[in-house]
């Protein structure tokens, strides 16, 4: 054999070692989802994706939405996620040399609106802005009813919201805020803010009393309803609330490969959907479920929205960012 046949067969045997990983994941039915779910979402998409012939067996990677794109960014030269499950726009359009462009065939129960035009990434679910109120916190302060209610230095220090560096859900609402009520606005509320570094510890601070307000999305803040605690509210913002589609979107290079597209295809499922809907609360994305038979969240046309352009939060998110550093180091 000659010196350049044998390195030839070497480098050969090396690639066919690089994607044995790969090609093991791809034949097993797993797939590793980077997500920043709650496990309560995240067992429901599990218990009907599992069920699935050929089954389909999930692992999943937990972290702020941001956090986790950062990571995948990392691992760009050997992706280790075959899905990220999901984000707004505004911090997903920040990393779209990360994803694989893929139209799923249950894409035509979504409306066009709800799908990036290039098919980076699919809503799988919509988000409404809420304030989860703890009324046992109150301490004689009137509820609030809107944003401007919470401009009030009554509220200082009682009030909580996730990172928006590391968090769509915090970016979400700051951004919207700024939009609603000016800057000046935005640094009023800031003035009344702690920050958190993850959504969870918003839902945990207030469930537990030791906050009187969260800033987050309905579908967290229904599950303490749900779950029995009468003390917490959610108020819907008289001035109106933000909505924002959560995506998810396909790594690109995915090493599950077609069992990836699967996985992807049963996240935008029907039967997912609804499981998502009567167990964590997800409003879906497909236009055929009927959420008002399923669970007792407000319907959207009693809700009072503001409008906000995500293309834009999407485009402006690091300078929105810096901006939003130099308002709370004054305010604080």
């Amino acid at each position: 054999m000659t010196e350049q046949t044998t390195r030839r067969a070497l480098l050969g045997g090396l690639a066919l070692t690089a994607a044995a990983p790969r090609l093991a994941r791809a034949q097993s039915g797993a797939v590793v989802i980077y997500t920043p779910n709650s496990a309560q979402a995240v067992d429901a998409v599990k218990e009907v994706v599992e069920r699935a012939r050929p089954p389909l067996r999930i692992n999943t990677i937990t972290g702020g939405s941001a956090q986790l794109l950062r990571r995948i960014a990392a691992e760009a030269s050997r992706p280790q996620a075959d899905l990220f499950w999901s984000s707004s726009a505004n911090t997903l359009g920040d990393f779209r040399s990360l994803y694989q462009a893929y139209r799923s065939p249950e894409a035509a129960a979504i409306p066009d609106s709800l799908r990036q035009p290039e098919d980076l990434w699919t809503a799988t679910n919509i988000h409404v802005v809420v304030a989860m109120l703890n009324r046992n916190q109150l301490r004689g302060t009137a509820a609030p009813r809107s944003w401007a209610d919470l401009l009030d230095p009554a509220w200082k220090g009682r009030i909580i919201i996730a990172d928006p560096q590391n968090s769509s859900t915090g970016y979400t609402i700051l951004w919207g805020v700024s939009k609603l009520l000016g800057e000046d606005g935005l640094r009023r509320l800031a003035a009344n803010l702690r920050v958190s570094s993850s959504a969870s510890a918003v839902l945990r601070g207030v469930a537990q009393g030791e906050y009187a307000v969260g800033l987050t999305f309905e579908s967290n803040a229904y599950g303490y309803v749900a779950g029995g605690q009468r003390e917490i509210q959610l108020v819907y913002p008289s001035d109106g609330t933000f909505i924002s589609p959560e995506f998810q979107a396909l790594v690109k290079d995915a090493p599950a490969g077609a069992t990836a597209r699967r996985a992807f295809d049963m996240l935008l499922s029907k039967p997912v959907q609804t499981a998502l809907l009567e167990a964590a609360y997800r409003r879906p994305s497909r236009s055929d479920i009927d959420v008002a038979k399923l669970v007792d969240l407000p319907a959207m046309s009693g809700i009072r929205v503001f409008p906000t352009d995500e293309t834009e939060a999407a485009a402006k998110r690091a300078e929105f960012l810096a901006q939003w550093q130099q308002i709370v180091a004054a305010v604080n």
